[in-house]
């Protein structure tokens, strides 16, 4: 498949003796010139990976050894972008056009007699084969933004290491397995907002890794399930052919399933509104307005390992007496894994893991040169009416450094 590249790259610190290269762009639909967002790029056989965001935009920082390598830009339904890394150092930014997939375009028509069911008890049967069964360990990229009444009030950003023994079944699906490392931390001062105590003050990165899907095993392997399964047009992704099945009955789930091996690729999830009590508090009642998740995964060292997940979840509070509305919460998490280490020794000990307590208590000093080069999602116009609101109180740096 021919895709037809603009390419004009911003690159930073690019001297033969930095110690990082940062590669900038943005990705389109040929066609549509709309942006793709979470797209995958990524360092040909390496582990580390970002994503674009909700433009299509990018910045990706490597190691200067990687100018050598082949760098690969991944999205559901196109072909892949593949370029040498050296070849992208030109000093202006980069717009990368992608092709839909020939596959995606035809008119697929089902030649096999497979069902929505049968693709998902394949999948769920080969978790085993395709997710890691050895020790791993994954670095990334946290964040959360909470919002009241359409105001954004708090952003916590946090690097962490994430260990875990494998992929088996565990006995308990809603217990955290994975033990994590904290390696750098900022936050804004809305988490002593009047508002914070109306969202969970648990360890959220820990409530958020126990949402996927897979490594819990929190999809049903049961026949009601199997048989509720629709199966829709196949798509395309990574150079393989992907099969595409939904359930749309008291919740929407849409699953991407390899057509080789029956992994899981991406999974799309929403629950509709249902008015559902899940809190009391201050004399107010907290009524489920609805939750939206993605989960998708790349092959590393031929498994398939955690590649981002983000959750956004919203609870309406009501007068306990009147039950008028008072107000809207809205809380967004996202993790996105930049690095995998596979069949790894290293362990995290328990005085590491970040267990019973949330980030949202650590006090770690502000490191402006570390999150400089970090792989972080790249803002948005979204994230920066974000930055709007938290900073009606204080510059954000001077939040971050505990100086406002």
């Amino acid at each position: 498949m021919k895709l037809i590249k603009t390419i004009f790259f911003t690159v930073l610190a690019c001297s033969a003796m930095a110690q990082n290269i940062t590669i900038s762009g943005k990705v389109i639909d040929r066609e549509t010139k709309e942006p793709l967002p979470f797209a995958a790029v990524y360092i040909l056989g390496k582990s580390i990976g970002t994503i674009t965001n909700l433009n299509g935009e990018f910045d990706f920082h490597i190691p200067a050894e990687y100018r050598n390598e082949m760098l690969v830009i991944s999205m559901l339904g196109y072909g892949n972008f593949e370029s040498p890394v050296w070849a992208m150092l030109a000093p202006t930014f980069a717009t990368i056009e992608m092709s839909v997939s020939a596959i995606v375009l035809k008119e697929v028509l089902v030649q096999d007699s497979l069902s929505g069911g049968d693709i998902l008890q394949l999948a769920l049967d080969n978790i085993r084969f395709n997710y890691p069964m050895k020790s791993f360990l994954m670095e990334g990229f946290y964040r959360d933004v909470k919002k009241v009444g359409g105001t954004y009030i708090s952003l916590l950003e946090a690097a962490v290491e994430i260990f875990d023994e494998n992929y088996e079944e565990p006995r308990n699906k809603f217990k955290l397995r994975e033990g994590v490392r904290l390696l750098e931390v900022r936050k804004s001062i809305g988490y002593e907002s009047r508002f914070t105590s109306f969202f969970d003050q648990d360890n959220l990165l820990e409530d958020l890794l126990l949402h996927n899907n897979i490594r819990y095993r929190q999809i049903e392997a049961r026949d009601e399930m199997y048989q509720s399964m629709n199966r829709e047009k196949n798509s395309y992704y990574n150079g393989h052919e992907i099969y595409v099945i939904t359930h749309t009955h008291d919740y929407f789930l849409k699953m991407y399933i390899d057509k080789i091996d029956y992994s899981i690729v991406h999974l799309e999830y929403e629950a509709k509104t249902s008015n559902e009590v899940v809190d009391r508090r201050k004399g107010l009642v907290g009524r489920f307005a609805g939750l939206r998740k993605t989960i998708d995964f790349k092959r590393v060292d031929n498994r398939m390992y955690l590649n981002y997940i983000s959750i956004t979840s919203n609870v309406n509070w009501h007068d306990m007496k009147t039950n008028d509305l008072k107000f809207e919460t809205e809380l967004s998490q996202q993790l996105l894994i930049n690095k995998v280490t596979s069949n790894t020794d290293e362990r995290i000990r328990s005085v590491e893991k970040m267990r019973n307590y949330g980030l949202q208590y650590q006090d770690q000093p502000y490191n402006k040169k570390f999150w400089d080069h970090y792989n972080v999602i790249k803002e948005t116009p979204l994230d920066k009416k974000i930055i709007e609101d938290l900073e009606k109180v204080a510059p954000l740096d001077k939040q971050f450094e505990g100086k406002y």
